[in-house]
């Protein structure tokens, strides 16, 4: 049986992949296609390289990982990603999605068009830096002419690049609204504001899933919570384990959302 897997953007939120990942393959799933946006797109191109979700964590939790954005003093964001560049090449070196052990897609936004873009081709790390190119904080990125930036504004859970390639699609989701906010706090609205936004896309997508894994735990970490990578991956390991079970993952299943 071929089985999809569908990663979603979410900053921090995204190591939660990992631990859901861990938890599938220990039920004896392998994935014939995968693919992210944004976070999930680094999640996806590391797994996708072969690297196990342990070796990731580590990777991407290491002091050079997170040292590796820097200040861009642009006009057209804050941050630049020349730093995240060379780490990826540093675990990346063959830069190719021709290289890559699973197929892998990735979505980012084409901001002069106002369309998704799906890459599965050529050079790979400057398609993860465009798809997690978080507007007004990091710089666009331009490719062949056109201007891109984070994949989540349309799709940010790209099961569409799954659908007629793969007989069970799993989308693994890591952004629940969290129901507590503090409205004087510019910065929580902001982000609360732009997760409702995204879970308006991801909703169309999730019923293109055989089966969605959204650990609601994960409403109480922020994007930038990468110091907390650890934390939230074991989230979502231990949710699949205590609401899954390897029977689960047939063909036969219909959609089932773990929001319910």
């Amino acid at each position: 049986m071929k089985i999809g897997l569908a990663l979603s953007g979410g900053g921090a939120r995204g190591f939660a992949h990992l631990g859901v990942i861990k938890a599938l393959e220990e039920f004896g799933l392998t994935f014939t296609e995968v693919s992210g946006t944004s976070a999930g797109s680094i999640a996806g191109a590391f797994y996708c390289h072969g690297y196990k979700p342990d070796e990731i964590v580590e990777i991407v939790s290491s002091a050079g990982f997170l040292r590796s954005v820097r200040p861009a003093w642009s006009w057209t964001g804050l941050l630049n990603m020349e730093g995240f560049r060379l780490v990826l090449q540093k675990y990346l070196p063959e830069n190719s999605f021709e290289s890559l052990k699973i197929p892998l897609t990735i979505a980012a936004t084409n901001i002069l068009s106002g369309r998704v873009a799906y890459f599965d081709s050529g050079e790979l790390i400057p398609r993860i830096i465009a798809s997690s190119s978080i507007p007004a904080l990091f710089n666009p990125v331009i490719l062949d002419g056109h201007v891109y930036v984070d994949g989540g504004i349309i799709d940010n859970l790209p099961v569409r690049p799954l659908v007629g390639k793969c007989e069970f699609i799993i989308g693994s989701h890591c952004n629940p609204v969290e129901q507590r906010i503090d409205f004087k706090n510019v910065k929580e609205v902001m982000e609360r504001s732009l997760l409702i936004a995204i879970n308006v896309n991801s909703g169309i997508s999730k019923t293109h899933c055989n089966i969605v894994i959204e650990p609601k735990d994960l409403g109480k970490f922020t994007t930038f919570d990468l110091a907390k990578g650890k934390e939230i991956f074991d989230i979502g390991y231990n949710h699949v384990k205590s609401n899954f079970k390897q029977l689960d993952f047939q063909l036969n299943q219909q959609v089932r959302d773990t929001n319910i």
